[in-house]
């Protein structure tokens, strides 16, 4: 699940837990909403940590130049 899916997660989360008033039995949909929201920004803290891992910043390396030998005259 990329960084992506963890914005909807927490998007439908909050849609379930803050704008919907559905009643179903046996389901609590402010639960569900806030679980949703809750593994949203766990993907997120994952998915930033590992690609903080990832980028690893290499000083550019000097080139090397090769001169050609001098010929005497």
């Amino acid at each position: 699940m990329g960084l992506g899916g963890c914005i909807v997660l927490i998007a439908v989360g909050a849609i379930l837990t803050f704008a919907t008033d559905w009643e179903m039995s046996g389901v609590n949909v402010d639960l569900v909403g806030i679980i949703l929201m809750l593994v949203g920004l766990i993907g997120v803290a994952t998915f930033t940590s590992i690609a903080r891992r990832r980028r690893v910043v290499m000083p550019p390396a000097a080139p090397v130049i090769e001169e050609e030998p001098r010929r005497p005259y």
